[in-house]
């Protein structure tokens, strides 16, 4: 995700810590007007969120983007399947990586391209209980490292 005028509206924050992050993509959403003006009001939640492959086309489900309040009368549902715009190799390639390898599709941030919403989303393989562990354990003396650091310079 190059920084080209991206800004960022929504992290999965859970994905990293639940499973390996194996590859990633951008992909494009298909959105009605009113989702498009509540994604750049900010009021967006991904962190439930799944993908899922349906013949040619990839769809995201259980996105939550909440209703635009000056849309009054033609509001959108908040957690409808919306369609992913990629090209066929790219569906087919994960699509056999899901099928054949045991991993799964989920999505890790949307964001601003510009003024096209994107999802940036990740193949990725569930972790193990201990690996959890693992990646706390490791954060912690980082965090502890970096706290002694920072008390000898200052003192």
């Amino acid at each position: 995700m190059a920084n080209d005028n991206v800004k960022v509206i929504a992290r999965n924050r859970k994905a990293r810590h639940n499973y390996h992050i194996e590859d990633t993509l951008e992909a494009g959403l298909v959105l009605t007007g009113s989702e498009i003006k509540s994604i750049r009001a900010g009021s967006v939640d991904i962190a439930e969120g799944y993908i899922n492959i349906q013949g040619r086309e990839m769809w995201a489900h259980n996105l939550y983007i909440a209703p635009f309040e000056q849309a009054a009368d033609n509001n959108h549902e908040t957690r409808r399947p919306r369609k992913l715009l990629l090209h066929r190799y790219q569906i087919s390639r994960w699509g056999d990586n899901v099928q054949q390898k045991g991993y799964t599709i989920v999505p890790l941030s949307l964001y601003l391209r510009g003024h096209l919403a994107k999802l940036e989303i990740g193949l990725a393989r569930g972790k193990r209980q201990y690996d959890k562990r693992q990646d706390i354990a490791k954060r912690d003396a980082q965090r502890r490292i970096d706290r002694a650091l920072s008390e000898r310079g200052r003192g």
